[in-house]
């Protein structure tokens, strides 16, 4: 597969993510009769935040996997990047689901290192690899 091929992986796994965590707010608004905000639900509240949290992130990471796939990035490293900040965006929602204690700071910390890696890695594709 191709560096673009990968990244259109994680991007279509991000979208179908994102309906998720939207439903998950929507269901509970009806089941609790919340129009507007949280309504004082902790639970909303978590729900809300859960989707809000990813709405920041996903844009960030899709678009420094797509430059790395422009600049002829690794594939590999394309799965590297691509493969934990998905997973940590799963273990992110886990966590604030409740479903395990510990995801929601192992997916933050995921979420970092990919950022943190990915723009060191497209520093290097720009200056050290050199032009594709």
């Amino acid at each position: 597969m191709t560096a673009f091929q990968i990244v259109t992986v994680y991007v279509a796994l991000s979208l179908f993510l994102n309906p998720v965590l939207m439903m998950r707010i929507g269901l509970h608004r009806q089941k609790k009769k919340i129009s507007l905000g949280d309504g004082g639900d902790a639970d909303m509240l978590s729900r809300i935040r859960a989707h809000g949290n990813f709405s920041e992130v996903a844009p960030l990471a899709l678009i420094g996997l797509l430059a790395l796939a422009s600049m002829d990035g690794s594939p590999i490293m394309a799965h590297i990047f691509g493969a934990t900040y998905f997973i940590g965006r799963i273990l992110h929602f886990l966590g604030m689901r409740g479903t395990f204690g510990q995801g929601r700071l192992i997916g933050t910390l995921m979420t970092v290192f990919t950022f943190l890696g990915l723009g060191l890695y497209l520093l290097y594709l720009v200056f050290v690899h050199g032009p594709v």
